[in-house]
């Protein structure tokens, strides 16, 4: 009789503690259910009043950016307060064992100054809005798309498709290459028999003519055009051209322009130099006689 009433006991008690867990479980999942929701909402509200004034794009690359990082951070909190629910149910004592927590960590603490040093840096990065998931940027001597951000690092994927894993604490200086806009910058390099303002007018025409293709048009801030002559090179007069794209799109608007400006040149008969090599003849040749001839160890 007293060994049914203990089974009882036991089955009524399993029961009650699995009844704790399940209604912790369900909690858990509720909050986090309600703070996905709430998240993103709540951050667009708040960014947009802060960028009112900003493009689109970088607006919802600051949402995108601040709801993953609060998202995942509310998840991180909601799963340790609902262990430390249910331990008591286990029969192990939360008291005890925050308290040695807070021993261990003081501890720990002392070796995980580059964590710390990560996440205050972390910190900054987000709120002062120094880049975000979608922008290229080169941190830490690599360039390349943040894919992923938190609070301890920046996850980039350069050209090559190399991901790149970079603590924030081994962040010194951070370059943003689209951030509200980016710049077409190109050195066009032409023969010194060219006419200058010719090559300025061909130049400004096909800038124009490219922004106001539909391909185009809705990447383009300001047309490309000849801002001026930059410098006299040993086999070329080098002209800067600037135009203004939206971002992450300079290399593209760059890429077609560059095309188009080769084959508004040949139709202009405008040259693009070569290094070039005069030599001068002794045999088989009269003296003071001279040829060019293609500098071949530059196209080597």
């Amino acid at each position: 009789m007293l060994f049914a009433l203990a089974i009882a006991f036991d089955e009524d008690a399993a029961l009650e503690d699995a009844g704790r867990i399940l209604v912790v479980v369900v909690i858990a999942i509720v909050v986090a259910v309600i703070v996905q929701r709430l998240v993103t909402p709540l951050v667009r509200v708040a960014v947009r009043e802060q960028m009112a004034s900003q493009p689109e794009v970088e607006i919802q690359k600051r949402i995108s950016t601040l709801s993953h990082v609060l998202y995942r951070t509310a998840l991180v909190v909601i799963l340790v307060v609902s262990v430390l629910m249910v331990l008591p149910v286990f029969g192990i004592g939360v008291s005890p064992l925050i308290a040695g927590v807070g021993i261990a960590g003081l501890a720990v603490g002392f070796g995980a100054q580059n964590l710390v040093r990560d996440m205050i840096n972390g910190m900054f990065i987000l709120m002062e809005n120094q880049y975000g998931k979608g922008d290229v940027v080169k941190i830490a001597g690599i360039s390349g798309l943040v894919e992923d951000l938190n609070l301890r690092r920046t996850v980039l994927r350069d050209l090559d498709g190399t991901v790149h894993f970079i603590p924030h604490g081994h962040i010194d200086t951070t370059s943003n290459l689209t951030k509200g806009f980016s710049r077409v910058n190109l050195d066009i390099g032409v023969s010194y028999r060219s006419d200058i303002d010719h090559v300025f007018d061909v130049i400004d025409r096909v800038g124009q003519a490219m922004a106001e293709d539909p391909a185009f048009q809705n990447l383009i801030i300001e047309p490309p055009k000849a801002l001026r002559v930059d410098s006299f090179n040993d086999s070329a007069i080098v002209i800067k051209v600037l135009g203004v794209t939206v971002p992450i799109e300079q290399w593209a608007v760059a890429g077609e322009l560059r095309k188009r400006l080769k084959r508004a040149f040949d139709d202009e008969g405008i040259e693009i130099p070569f290094p070039q090599r005069t030599v001068h003849t002794v045999d088989g040749a009269t003296a003071g006689e001279s040829e060019t001839k293609p500098n071949t160890s530059a196209l080597d």
